[in-house]
């Protein structure tokens, strides 16, 4: 039996306090994830209740009508807004205090961090000193670091610090140098390396530390608050999401739910959720995240999925992939969003020959076909990322499936997956 996490008028319990203790039914204050990430949002006001089939035909029919005014304010919100959740950052992660004092530009671009060079001054860069911490400040002040929003005194003292949807589910094109650049929303940033930020905290313990540290560059653990149990996953894209039905691993609900689960279970947003399956009921006073949740989802759904790079594939090889995939894999990658979980359809780990941990500790117990949008730009590959490469994929389902698939079939299969 799991017990219901109940917060009434803006008090939680925090997964810092639960880290302090013990993981299990407390609230996890980040995600990051963007991912994603990070990804699911709710018209509406009031709770957010998981109904795959309602809430998935609203936003179905709200497509028919997206207005630049709402996906504009959509960006914003994606971009800059922390839902409230600086109680978490700043009050009980102290996490404002270690940047300002340690936290020196090289420092956070080694853990993933990315900084919008749309924002700086000309020659800013060739004028500063990257190894100081004052200059991170500086940057945050100049609202330069992808992701993070912080409030700076004329002392140059931070004195609030939070996340926004950007931190795991943007990017940058490291078109001035690698981790600066312009934006690129709704990739996801698979340098950035959620736990070792978490892990910076001086709130935390040294057991905890340790886990964080272990989930590595571009993983994060959505259910860790939840359960206690420990699989991360990869975080996943945020662009091409328009006609999928449910964006998480194991689909237990549409972009909606999981955008609303991400900002107010992982996050720390001030808002309200609740899913009866997980045994979460989560209130605050005043709600800050459920009435911005369609302008984000506008702003997702018009996220479009990067084509491949000129010259990145084998044009006539993935012709002939194109065939070998339609013999061997369109039955599960169905239609031109690539997943059969749009008709409802969900698949035993063994039925794939993937590790069924992570499914486990979910409703579904099960995964979806993951929809194919972008496959050249965000390896590693599954929820795990345990195929570091598309032949990687490739030879996992030829061998699960028993494909039979000769060597040249599979090369060419790649090629194909490469232009998706």
């Amino acid at each position: 039996m799991r017990q219901s996490i109940q917060v009434h008028h803006g008090s939680s319990r925090s997964w810092l306090e639960s880290a302090m203790s013990t993981p299990r039914h407390s609230v996890l204050a980040i995600e990051i994830l963007a991912a994603t990430a990070i990804i699911g949002l709710l018209s509406g006001c009031g709770n957010v209740v998981a109904d795959d089939r309602s809430a998935s035909a609203a936003e179905r029919a709200q497509d028919q009508s997206l207005s630049p005014s709402l996906i504009a304010e959509g960006q914003r919100i994606f971009r800059f807004d922390t839902f409230g959740d600086e109680q978490v950052w700043t009050d009980k992660l102290r996490l404002h205090e270690v940047i300002e004092k340690n936290v020196d530009p090289t420092t956070a671009l080694s853990v993933g961090l990315k900084v919008d060079s749309e924002v700086l001054p000309p020659g800013i860069l060739e004028k500063v000193d990257l190894k100081s911490p004052a200059t991170t400040v500086a940057l945050l002040k100049m609202n330069a670091i992808v992701g993070v929003q912080a409030t700076v005194d004329a002392n140059d003292h931070i004195t609030k610090l939070g996340v926004t949807c950007a931190l795991c589910h943007s990017t940058v094109d490291d078109s001035v140098m690698p981790g600066i650049g312009r934006r690129l929303d709704g990739w996801p940033n698979r340098d950035l390396n959620v736990g070792a930020i978490i892990a910076l905290s001086p709130a935390l313990p040294a057991d905890k530390k340790a886990i964080y540290n272990g989930w590595g560059k571009g993983k994060y653990d959505p259910r860790f608050n939840i359960d206690g149990k420990n699989t991360p996953l990869v975080l996943p894209p945020a662009y091409g999401l328009a006609k999928i039905k449910n964006e998480t691993y194991t689909a237990e609900g549409p972009i909606s739910y999981w955008n609303a689960y991400v900002a107010v279970t992982q996050m720390g947003g001030q808002g309200n959720f609740s899913d009866p399956r997980l045994g979460i009921d989560i209130k605050h006073s005043p709600d800050l995240v459920t009435s911005k949740l369609p302008a984000l989802r506008a702003y997702q759904h018009s996220l479009a999925s990067p084509p491949p790079p000129a010259g990145s594939f084998d044009t006539a090889a993935a012709t002939r992939g194109r065939a070998v995939f339609g013999r061997h894999c369109m039955s599960c990658h169905v239609g031109a969003n690539g997943t059969d979980n749009n008709g409802g359809k969900l698949h035993a780990p063994e039925e794939t020959g993937m590790d069924g941990a992570y499914a486990s500790r979910t409703t579904s117990n099960a995964y979806r076909t993951t929809p194919l949008r972008g496959l050249w730009q965000h390896p590693p590959y599954f929820h795990d990322g345990s195929a570091a490469t598309l032949s990687d994929v490739v030879t996992h389902y030829n061998q699960a499936r028993q494909l039979q698939l000769k060597a040249d079939q599979q090369r060419d299969l790649v090629e194909y997956l490469k232009s998706l």
